[in-house]
């Protein structure tokens, strides 16, 4: 599938909410229900990806999406975190996974961490989810500590990636990649 190169990266608007949401709808239970259960997906889906929870990332200006055929098919969330980026979110839609997608947002939120003069970017996925384990550890991040979320949910591993000797890419608002 070679749909990468006709994928828009931009900073998210008002308008683009509910495809915002619809990534999370659709990655969440295929990404987490067989590692956490429904339960884990369910209170996750209610806590991060509604309108309440998505709004005021998006008017801060710390969404990105990936448009691909006028389609959200991918978004990030970042925000400080002790002085560090935090990645909150880096989702693609199961069908376009292995498409490039995943690997254009992470360079573009590893650059413009940079860019806004941050030394680390810091992130945590639940253990188990080695899909997840793979994509970060290919792009530099180590393991720096777990975290127990309890009610049998499986660990969160912390990661980092320090961005003082990181490449990084730079990719413009609104550039085609």
């Amino acid at each position: 599938m070679k749909v990468a190169s006709g994928v828009l990266l931009r900073a998210a608007t008002g308008d683009d909410l509910q495809g915002v949401i619809e990534v999370g709808q659709q990655t969440w239970p295929a990404t987490y229900g067989p590692i956490a259960g429904k339960d884990y997906v369910a209170m996750g889906l209610a806590k991060w990806w509604t309108a309440d929870a998505t709004i005021p990332a998006i008017r801060a200006g710390r969404v990105t999406v990936a448009e691909y055929d006028g389609e959200i098919v991918g978004m990030t969330s970042v925000g400080p975190l002790d002085g560090k980026l935090a990645l909150w979110k880096l989702y693609v839609l199961p069908e376009f996974h292995s498409a490039g997608i995943g690997g254009m947002l992470m360079r573009a939120s590893i650059a413009k961490a940079k860019a806004d003069g941050y030394d680390e970017m810091v992130l945590s996925y639940l253990d188990g989810n080695d899909n997840a384990r793979g994509f970060y550890e290919h792009y530099g991040f180590t393991e720096t500590g777990r975290e127990s979320t309890g009610g049998g949910v499986p660990d969160s591993v912390w990661i980092h990636l320090p961005l003082s000797n990181h490449p990084g890419e730079t990719v413009l608002d609104g550039q085609h990649a």
